[in-house]
């Protein structure tokens, strides 16, 4: 049987794109640890540090849709070179002005300006969709951009870190900066890719965030998000118990590799059902995945928990894209697929604050009962889609890949 991914990559263009997209999106990974990294070497302030970050992060989840809609509107070349300089050059200032000690507001300023950093996840999904729309293909597609998620967080963090220890404090930032100006300037000179700008007729369709549907599946991703946030939490605190914190790394790491082999896997299959379906099976065995970490006893009882829980994040990600994909208008597309993406970072930031919490006010197995609780949200909102999207046109569509 000929390879799906290989099939892909036939068409012209995809390679380039793909790889543009791959390095533009790692900043996504590497600025929020880099920036903690960095003022907790130069201005010795953990708080500081992670408001700053928070700031970061929050502020590009809730700039990156309306960055998207007017991608939609305007175009991908017309838009993203503008918004990634304003990010790069705040990055910059905000490297220097830690460095010189400026006053803290002005950080929190330079830090909110950094945030305006497009979603380049939903831009190259974005592309795909252009390319093949109604096809079988597209499946696929979505499938690899969620491993190609899950790379960049295998390997951002870490990469990060590393350089504000080894090399300098202000080079996780600095770095990641430049990877997002290098990838978008070549992700926009693939002109032939870019998906069509058509502004007539005036599209009338009402905001996305009216639809409680819509808003049902951004819940969804939000919970899926707060389970991955508690992990990363609950691991480094089990970890640190057992008296073997290098091992956190290992244990974090095994969740991410069962998510990229299942979307692997995912994106070859040739699933009968419908994206609803889909979606309330997967969402099942997310929860269900979740109940064995209240028995985990050792590390590496944490880290095979951790792997099956991982295999069913992919695939949830991939059909909820998919859904997007069918539910909302053309004209709307790259703003609906980034609130998706925001939904799932407003859920990590969630998952480690409050799983943070937990575990120093009430002890780790708090940590494990968020992400339990958690899971069972994520189920209990994707029966709850199968009434809110019932009517629509995707409930009756079926995916036969």
């Amino acid at each position: 049987m000929a390879n799906p991914y290989r099939l892909l990559f036939k068409k012209p263009g995809t390679v380039a794109f793909t790889l543009a997209g791959l390095v533009a999106r790692m900043p996504i990974s590497m600025v929020g640890i880099g920036i903690i990294t960095m003022v907790a070497q130069l201005r010795d302030s953990y708080w500081l540090a992670g408001a700053l970050a928070a700031t970061f992060t929050l502020t590009m989840a809730f700039a990156a849709p309306q960055i998207s809609r007017a991608v939609d509107r305007l175009g991908q070349s017309t838009v993203l070179p503008y918004v990634t300089v304003v990010s790069v050059l705040a990055m910059w200032l905000l490297l220097l002005s830690v460095r010189m000690g400026v006053p803290d507001w002005i950080l929190f300023v330079l830090a909110s300006l950094a945030g305006l950093m497009p979603s380049m996840p939903a831009m190259v999904r974005a592309r795909w969709t252009e390319i093949l729309r109604d096809t079988p293909d597209l499946h696929t597609a979505y499938s690899l951009e969620s491993v190609l998620d899950e790379v960049c967080f295998i390997l951002g963090p870490p990469l990060a870190v590393g350089l504000s220890v080894i090399v300098a404090p202000e080079a996780g930032p600095l770095v990641a900066s430049l990877l997002l100006a290098v990838g978008v300037t070549a992700f926009v000179m693939q002109k032939k890719t870019e998906p069509k700008v058509t502004p007539e007729p005036i599209d009338d369709s009402p905001p996305l965030l009216t639809s409680f549907a819509f808003i049902t599946l951004i819940l969804v991703l939000i919970a899926l998000g707060t389970i991955v946030g508690s992990i990363d939490v609950i691991s480094v605190a089990f970890a640190e118990q057992q008296g073997q914190q290098v091992a956190a790394s290992f244990v974090l790491s095994v969740y991410a590799i069962g998510s990229c082999l299942a979307g692997l896997a995912f994106g070859a299959m040739k699933p009968q059902r419908t994206l609803n379906h889909q979606l309330a099976i997967a969402a099942t065995a997310t929860a269900l995945t979740t109940l064995p970490l209240m028995y985990v006893s050792n590390l590496w009882m944490l880290a095979g928990v951790l792997f099956l829980s991982g295999i069913f994040f992919a695939p949830t990600m991939i059909i909820v894209m998919g859904i997007v994909e069918k539910m909302v208008p053309q004209t709307k597309l790259t703003e609906g697929l980034t609130w998706m993406i925001t939904g799932l970072s407003i859920g990590v930031a969630t998952g480690a604050a409050l799983g943070g919490w937990f575990i120093d006010q009430h002890g780790i197995s708090s940590g494990f009962l968020l992400a339990v609780f958690s899971g069972i949200l994520v189920f209990l909102l994707a029966i709850l889609y199968q009434f809110t999207g019932r009517n629509r046109a995707v409930a009756t569509v079926s995916q036969k890949f």
